[in-house]
């Protein structure tokens, strides 16, 4: 690897390397263990309660997302990085106060948006067009007396560096989340309760989720206070107050939290937009919820591609903005390129991967291949997601905090414009493909950016022609596992749930091993950026020996077409 900046040695560059990946293998290791658990969470709604209930919770869900995001989703990458660049200075003490008027911005701000979710509920109800979503919306309101000081939290950390307390209580959210989700399903099915009270019970899981995370958050926090001061390492090297501190960081997290809402804001169109045209195609505001229930089939499993993608996000800010503040021009722009070429082949694969298997998946999670094609053209917006929330927080390291802002717009009006023109034509198809369109006009938006602000540069091969070899190997070998499990199927009276779930799992597992196996082959991830993580290394070893060039074996470098 090449020296990132004049006089820079080279093993600083692999060091600052390492950490970032270790970092974003934490973070997102705990990304798909918690999104994993999320999924499972909607399965058993919409298998259990029926596409009603399902309807409900997906028109709710995104509306409280979106407030979450728009009042909180900055502030941790705001938090990481101005702690990152007292960390930088030596400034324990200036650390923790930037969490202390973080905290008291967002405690605020969450009991204001509580009060207008909760007595508000009624009139959101009629604005969504669905009347049953009040008790839902006022069910998930308390969630945001919680969930911004978890962020706060989150942030601290990051701008550490130190994903661990991140990455457990992600997981430990999730799990109490699913666990309260399912025991108030069952409860409340059983007693009979309608529609309306079984979505208010699923969202009430985000409440509870809230709290274990927080509580988990505060455990750390305490440790890390103890520690810290034991060191008396703890210097004020910069003389702002409480109140200069809350203009600086909300100044920078406001732009911040308009370009990390771009996906629940685009899904938020959706509810307002898509049952009403699909009443209009279909005449009846029961086929038209039902329509958008088998639409949003799809959406979990495109956010868990872009959950890792975040996590690698949350990686990239701090460790941008320290490069910055060091001067280290060259740093940023290998970070930049390493983080955009990896966010391009995992949403790349996972997309094709998605499209592929749509159909055995689609049965596997809800019973019936019904949309299933609707669900293989939403798999290409994981891949234009991931590049979004990538290339976003690489801008937002690097100081250019608005151009999120204005992709995120742009998207939202080309998804409007999209639901509005080919819905009419093609129903819930239409609603995909503008959600594509929206997708990539935003990733691409911020790549001219990105290139402009750190002269980051992309070469093709890396990016279209192995990875081409890469998608091919993996489409003919799903078509191959498909078409012959399914005679094998009939032969042998499998159930077709059974079958097809089955048949889903060695999709994803036969077709992420071609895949990867192809990038290692044509050299679109080199031996060298393995070795930054030792154990992965350690486990590939034997089969790396058999698939790797014997010149990328010996060298181990990265060769010139990075």
């Amino acid at each position: 690897m090449e020296e990132t900046h004049k006089g820079e040695p080279r093993n600083n560059s692999s060091k600052q390397s390492m950490k970032l990946l270790k970092g974003a293998v934490i973070l997102g290791t705990a990304a798909v263990l918690s999104k994993l658990l999320g999924t499972l969470q909607k399965i058993p709604l919409q298998n259990v309660a029926g596409d009603t209930a399902f309807g409900l919770y997906s028109a709710v869900y995104p509306l409280y997302i979106l407030i979450l995001f728009a009042a909180t989703a900055g502030f941790p990458v705001a938090v990481s990085k101005f702690v990152a660049e007292r960390v930088v200075l030596g400034d324990d003490r200036g650390a923790r106060r930037i969490v202390y008027v973080s905290a008291i911005i967002l405690m605020g701000t969450g009991i204001v948006l509580f009060l207008f979710l909760y007595c508000g509920a009624g009139h959101i109800a009629g604005w969504i067009g669905i009347s049953q979503t009040k008790k839902a919306i006022q069910s998930v309101s308390f969630a945001l007396l919680l969930s911004p000081v978890l962020a706060v939290l989150r942030g601290y950390f990051q701008g550490y560096q130190n994903m661990v307390p991140t990455a457990v209580s992600q997981v430990m959210e999730q799990l109490i989340r699913v666990i309260t989700m399912v025991a108030l399903l069952l409860y409340l099915v059983a007693l009979a309760y309608d529609e309306a009270w079984i979505a208010a019970g699923a969202t009430f899981g985000s409440v509870t989720g809230a709290g274990a995370g927080l509580l988990v958050m505060f455990v750390y926090w305490r440790k890390d206070l103890s520690k810290r001061q034991v060191s008396g390492e703890a210097k004020n090297k910069e003389a702002l107050n409480y109140w200069q501190w809350a203009k600086r960081i909300t100044v920078y997290a406001i732009p911040v939290c308009l370009g990390a809402i771009v996906v629940p804001l685009l899904t938020l169109v959706d509810t307002f937009t898509m049952p009403r045209l699909l009443e209009i195609s279909f005449g009846s505001e029961a086929e038209a919820m039902r329509q958008f229930g088998l639409y949003n089939r799809g959406l979990p499993l495109v956010q868990l591609v872009v959950m890792i993608a975040s996590s690698m996000s949350a990686v990239l800010v701090p460790a941008i903005a320290e490069a910055k503040v060091k001067r280290r021009g060259g740093l940023v722009r290998s970070q930049a390129e390493m983080a955009v070429r990896l966010a391009w082949l995992i949403g790349l694969g996972a997309s094709f991967g998605l499209a592929f298997a749509a159909m055995p998946i689609n049965v596997m999670l809800y019973k019936s291949s019904e949309a299933s094609w609707t669900m293989a053209l939403l798999a290409f917006t994981a891949l234009f997601s991931t590049l979004n929330a990538v290339t976003a927080s690489v801008l937002q390291g690097a100081g250019a905090i608005r151009t999120p802002a204005n992709a995120l717009l742009v998207a939202i009006v080309l998804k409007a414009l999209g639901n509005v023109w080919l819905m009419p034509r093609w129903g819930i198809d239409g609603a995909a493909l503008s959600a594509v369109i929206a997708y990539a006009a935003a990733a691409g938006l911020n790549l001219v950016q990105l290139v402009r602000c750190t002269g980051a540069r992309f070469a093709l091969r890396p990016y279209a022609v192995s990875p081409a070899l890469g998608v091919a190997g993996m489409g003919v070998c799903l078509a191959a596992l498909q078409l012959l499990a399914k005679p094998a199927m009939a032969a042998w009276h499998v159930p077709e749930r059974l079958g097809y779930s089955a048949i889903a799992l060695l999709c994803v597992a036969g077709g992420a091993a071609v895949y990867v196996l192809a990038l290692l082959r044509s050299g679109s991830i080199s031996r060298e950026e393995l070795r930054l993580m030792p154990e992965l290394d350690r486990k590939l070893a034997p089969v790396l020996a058999k698939v790797l060039p014997p010149a990328e074996q010996r060298a181990g470098t990265v060769s010139d077409k990075h």
